[in-house]
């Protein structure tokens, strides 16, 4: 009987325990279970995010900067097509 008692006070000492436990990594854990939640609607939602993150250049780099390189952008491609298509032409 003896031998009973000093369990089952045992196992309410590891129930406290297991608490505290549970207790410490409550947080923790709704914070990962936040950015997962995060993670989802963002893959769910890519342009969303293209859209910010074009809005962020924006208001980085300003709108003239951004013309100007899709300008760039735009004179090389152009002279990379007429270069390849000068290439492919030749045989």
């Amino acid at each position: 009987m003896q031998r009973r008692q000093m369990l089952l006070a045992k196992i309410a000492d590891q129930r406290v325990q297991i608490a505290e436990l549970g207790e410490r990594w409550q947080t923790p854990l709704y914070l990962a279970d936040q950015a997962w939640v995060a993670v989802r609607f963002v893959r769910a939602h890519p342009g969303l995010l293209a859209g910010f993150a074009s809005l962020a250049v924006l208001q980085r780099r300003g709108v003239r900067a951004l013309a100007k390189g899709a300008w760039r952008i735009w004179k090389t491609y152009r002279i990379f097509n007429a270069v390849y298509g000068k290439i492919t032409n030749r045989r």
